[in-house]
Formats: C-alpha cells, sequence, structure tokens
C-alpha cells in the first residue's frame, strides 16, 4: 500500500511514493553489476563512475516508485556518495604507475571543497529534478565535444596561479556536485588544455575525486536532512542499500580499470572517454523530454 511522503523544497510539494519493503534480488543483481562498471571506469578514466551511476541509478530508483524529479535527486547524491569508495582505490592504483601530479591536487583542492559543499547545501536543493538533469547533460556533452575535436593547446601554456586554480577547482566542485560525478568531465579537459598529458590528468583526477565527493556528500546530507524516506534505507537525498552495494563492487574493479588505462593508446583512451560522455548525455536528455 502506498505510503505519502512529503517532500519539502522547489520541485516536490507532496509526493505519493509507494515505498516497497525490503531489497529483493533483482535489485541487488541490478546494483552490483552497476558497480562493478561504474568502479572500472573510475579506474580507466578517471571519472569516479559518476556518469554512468546517475542515468541508471535515476532509471531504478524511478522504478521503484519514486517520483522522477525527486529520483534524479537521489540517483546524483547517491553517486556522488560512492566516489568516496572508488575515488581511493582508483587513486591507489594511479599513484602506483606515478600518474597522480600532487601539486596540482593540492592546488585545486581547496576551490573544489567549497564549491562542493556551496552545490551540496545550497544550489541542489533549490534546483528541480528535470533542471539538474539538463545541467548533467548539457555540461557532459560539452566536455565530451571538447576531447572529440582534439584541439593541441598552445605549446606555452601552463596551469594558473593559485587564484587561477582556486577559480577553476571551484567551478569544478561546484558542477560536480550539481550532476553527482567526480569532477572528470571538466578537470581532465581543463588540465589538457593546460598541457597537463592525458595519463597524469586522468590520474590527477581520480586523486581530486575524494574531496569533491567528501564535500558535496556533506552538502547532501545537510540539505535534505529534514526530508522524509523515499524509500526504505533512504536518508534525505542519499540511498543507502545502493550507496554500499555499488561502492563494495565498484572498489573491487577500480583497480582492473586504473592497470588498464596504463596499457591501452592514449588517443583511444580519449576517444573511449568522449563517446561515453556523449552516450550518457544524450541517455539523460531523453529521459527528460520522452
Amino acid at each position: 500500500m502506498a505510503r505519502r511522503a512529503e517532500a519539502a523544497g522547489p520541485g516536490f510539494g507532496v509526493i505519493d511514493a509507494p515505498l516497497v519493503s525490503g531489497i529483493g534480488p533483482l535489485l541487488i543483481v541490478e546494483l552490483l553489476t552497476l558497480g562493478l562498471g561504474a568502479g572500472f571506469l573510475a579506474g580507466l578514466l578517471g571519472i569516479g563512475g559518476g556518469m554512468l551511476l546517475v542515468p541508471f541509478l535515476t532509471l531504478i530508483i524511478a522504478a521503484r516508485g519514486v517520483p522522477p524529479a525527486l529520483a534524479v535527486k537521489m540517483a546524483i547524491a547517491t553517486s556522488m556518495a560512492t566516489i568516496l569508495f572508488t575515488s581511493l582505490s582508483s587513486l591507489r592504483a594511479h599513484h602506483r604507475h606515478g600518474a597522480v601530479r600532487w601539486p596540482l591536487v593540492r592546488g585545486l583542492a581547496p576551490g573544489i571543497v567549497l564549491g562542493g559543499l556551496m552545490s551540496g547545501a545550497g544550489v541542489f536543493a533549490l534546483l528541480k529534478g528535470q533542471g539538474l538533469a539538463v545541467v548533467f547533460a548539457v555540461f557532459v556533452g560539452f566536455s565530451a565535444l571538447q576531447m572529440l575535436r582534439d584541439r593541441k593547446p598552445a605549446p606555452h601554456r601552463q596551469m594558473p596561479g593559485w587564484a587561477g586554480q582556486m577559480g577553476a577547482g571551484g567551478t569544478i566542485g561546484l558542477v560536480s556536485g550539481l550532476v553527482g560525478a567526480g569532477g572528470a568531465f571538466m578537470s581532465v579537459p581543463f588540465m589538457l588544455w593546460c598541457n597537463v598529458p592525458l595519463r597524469h590528468a586522468v590520474g590527477t583526477s581520480a586523486a581530486l575525486g575524494f574531496p569533491i565527493a567528501l564535500s558535496a556528500t556533506a552538502g547532501y546530507v545537510i540539505g535534505g536532512w529534514s526530508l522524509p524516506p523515499a524509500l526504505p534505507g533512504a536518508v534525505g537525498y542519499l540511498y543507502l542499500p545502493a550507496l554500499f552495494t555499488i561502492a563494495a563492487a565498484s572498489v573491487l574493479m577500480a583497480p582492473l580499470g586504473a592497470r588498464t588505462a596504463h596499457r591501452i593508446d592514449v588517443q583511444s583512451l580519449r576517444r573511449l572517454f568522449a563517446l561515453l560522455l556523449m552516450a550518457l548525455a544524450a541517455t539523460m536528455l531523453w529521459r527528460v523530454f520522452a
């Protein structure tokens, strides 16, 4: 029997959401499969898996009676929280290959944390789910086009100074918190634009995934604390059964993806990244306007 859940905030009002009782084997299989794929991509491309998780988690959560607008928000928040686990596993593998540029991490991380907190605790709660889906698709699609163009940056261009890195990090953290991704869809193209080699950009992006996820997840918890659960096991915008199941599977696969990234052609990696981003952007737009 359906229970009524009242969710305060723009885009919700009163929600008639049938709450499922318990977690069935089908849901576990879906989440494990999604986690394995997300973990591999997190290691391979340094993306934290978020761009794969958000579209599919939206489908999984909405299929269990949650209104689409709320399902998008829960998918984004849960996806970002899984990056707390996958980023550490991926980071370890990339660090072993010497692919993490720690000075860049130290320069970008403060802005990322500030942007992530602002996004998760403020802007995220104010935007409607449909608006967040459009933001996700637009930024992901733009990043993919930039990578497919394969334009060579000016050879003299380097990473900006402290203020520039603070601003870039703040933008990456803010947008990442809105779309539930680890930031690679912005940080990798940005670092490539500044003549950072692709493998180093991917490895450094993996290291930046943790501060992005930590700050944005803290913001989601603060912003959604007063919301009633839309599903059993949900805490505000976080869907804990999905979080822990996906995280466990992702951590197992992230090292394999990272090892693969250091064995394949750089241009193939670039094209794979771009095509994946375009496919996921199209998926989110289809969900919004279909």
